[in-house]
């Protein structure tokens, strides 16, 4: 069934009274239609109070698409962009096979980025972070057999070039998994240093002579932590993740010199970065040792083509990750922020007060510009290793909670990741296999390209409407993405902005911060993250006159009456220094 509740009821009948009562050109209070500044109030003080209730619901039902639509994109070919997590397996299924593949997200390119800034039927991103595509015997594929190849369950090479094409056609660039820690044990380099090590008589040394690859891997005669035995032999070898991923020795300079290869090779099919997988596990505890790693291999990337992006993994503490733009690399996942632990959850949830959120992004700033000041954050707020961000909250207000957080994610500066799905309130937690589960198109799991999953997965029960049931519904999870994607792309400021924290402002329940960059008109942006209205004193940010964009969770309303904004349950408001358009 499609989610219709009586919010969404009350906005639609509202709207189409007015209409009829020719209301508006659109069915909206002329008061709507224009830009809100501090001399005005969206809502007429001597309206009666049943009058104004009613108003103020067809008003907010389309208040984002009125303030936020009709503004022209403002979109920077940089890499301070939006990017969609895409896993294949999960996403598009184009020959009925049950696995997505690569001409099945060719089909959805449109649902991503169209490549038209005028219509209002996709998500806007413009770059795609592919997870691992290369053969490997999983479904994760994580377990790579050859680096320079595409996995048959995913189509062809031809596929793949073909997507390049048609993602740089529409403005998105696309970046893909590098994993450059392991490999697969079906990996000739492995199995060939393997049938090397089984065959060499007792006693004697392997020689790199005979066998080169014997070099690539960690293998020793002595059991250690992280070590499994080779079948058949007295030798162990390195696997930190499991016994099918061997580390490799990036110490070895032809494992090095195959890494270069490797990039080369995919930079030369036009993929515009990579997404550096398990950097904090190159070399096991030792930082400094992968920090340089990363830098060998930055170097190498960028002489080839020095726009290219690369962001890590550095699943650990902040002031250790942070360390990690030592390399040069651009990006380092911000896992601070990330979740149901991380700094927006809480956030969200009212375990910390909304002023931290101001303050954790403006104290981060210092933190990494002083190891590389030309850092560009990658703010995320869940990915294929997570529980879900819908199963997050409970209760009443749990789909605000659900919009506000993703929203938190997309108002950071930086290039910020969204996880696919999660633009629906997709659900999934527990084994891995869950948190991977098929991209809901629709809830009839039997409609034409839907996928069917991880062979393990427990099919996680929805808890949202599928795209098909939301892409109409003006008040859904995903209309809501789309909006705050869209404000992400009108100003250019909010991704590349230095935050400065309105301390004045800021208590339990508001958060108000602004954004500056130079050469860029600086945005203030002020956030409710409580369960009741709130009312901000704006008397002391006179030049934040105007209300340019809003964030709503509801059918309620943001009004700016003269210095006063209030901001109904979990709703952000984007004000500008006079008319933007």
């Amino acid at each position: 069934m499609n989610r219709i509740n009586k919010t969404t009821a009350a906005a639609v009948l509202a709207v189409l009274t007015l209409i009829t009562s020719g209301c508006g050109a659109a069915g909206v209070q002329p008061s709507a239609q224009a830009e809100v500044s501090g001399s005005m109030t969206t809502q007429n003080a001597s309206d009666s109070a049943a009058d104004a209730a009613t108003a103020q619901t067809a008003v907010t039902s389309t208040q984002m698409n009125t303030l936020n639509d009709r503004k022209t994109l403002n979109i920077v070919n940089d890499k301070y962009r939006t990017t969609y997590e895409v896993f294949l397996y999960s996403y598009y299924d184009s020959n009925g096979d049950g696995i997505g593949d690569i001409q099945g997200l060719i089909d959805k390119l449109d649902y991503i980025n169209d490549g038209d800034d005028a219509t209002g039927t996709d998500l806007d991103c413009n770059e795609i972070w592919l997870m691992p595509v290369c053969p490997s015997p999983s479904y994760h594929k994580y377990d790579v057999t050859d680096y320079e190849a595409i996995d048959p369950q995913y189509g062809t090479m031809d596929d793949f070039k073909k997507l390049v094409t048609q993602c740089h056609k529409r403005g998105i660039r696309i970046i893909t998994d590098m994993v450059m820690n392991h490999t697969s044990t079906e990996h000739p380099w492995f199995t060939k240093a393997t049938d090397y090590l089984k065959k060499l008589p007792a006693g004697e040394k392997p020689s790199e002579k005979d066998c080169p690859y014997v070099k690539y891997y960690n293998f020793s005669k002595e059991k250690a932590e992280g070590y499994t035995a080779l079948e058949g032999t007295d030798w162990y070898y390195e696997a930190r993740f499991w016994s099918g991923m061997p580390d490799l020795n990036l110490d070895n300079p032809a494992v090095q010199k195959e890494f270069k290869d490797i990039a080369a090779f995919w930079l030369g099919l036009g993929v515009d970065g990579f997404r550096m997988d398990a950097t904090t596990s190159y070399y096991t505890g030792k930082n400094k040792e992968n920090v340089k790693a990363l830098a060998w291999f930055n170097e190498a990337v960028k002489k080839i083509n020095p726009d290219a992006y690369i962001v890590g993994e550095a699943w650990t503490d902040q002031n250790v990750y942070a360390e990690y733009y030592g390399s040069g690399i651009d990006s380092l996942f911000d896992f601070a922020f990330a979740n149901s632990t991380g700094i927006i959850a809480n956030v969200v949830k009212g375990s910390a007060p909304a002023s931290s959120y101001a303050t954790a992004m403006a104290k981060e700033q210092k933190l990494y510009a002083s190891y590389n000041e030309n850092y560009v954050n990658a703010p995320f707020y869940t990915n294929h290793d997570m529980a879900r961000s819908a199963g997050y909250y409970a209760g009443d207000g749990a789909e605000s909670k659900v919009k506000l957080a993703g929203a938190l994610n997309l108002l950071m500066s930086g290039n910020a990741f969204v996880y696919y799905g999660e633009e629906l309130g997709m659900k999934g937690s527990g084994k891995d296999e869950n948190k991977r589960a098929p991209m809901y198109w629709t809830q009839d799991a039997e409609a034409e390209g839907m996928c069917d999953g991880p062979k393990d997965m427990v099919a996680p029960k929805m808890l949202y409407g599928s795209y098909e049931d939301q892409k109409d519904d003006p008040l859904s999870i995903y209309q809501y993405y789309r909006e705050a994607i869209r404000i992400r792309n009108i100003y250019p400021v909010i991704a590349r902005g230095s935050v400065e924290p309105l301390d004045q402002l800021n208590n339990a329940h508001t958060c108000a911060f602004v954004k500056t960059a130079e050469g860029m008109k600086p945005v203030m942006i002020v956030i409710n993250t409580s369960e009741s209205s709130q009312t901000v004193d704006l008397s002391g940010q006179k030049d934040y006159d105007t209300l340019s964009a809003v964030l709503t969770t509801t059918a309620e309303s943001i009004t700016l009456d003269e210095n006063k904004l209030t901001l109904p349950a979990y709703d952000i408001a984007v004000l500008t220094q006079g008319v933007v358009e």
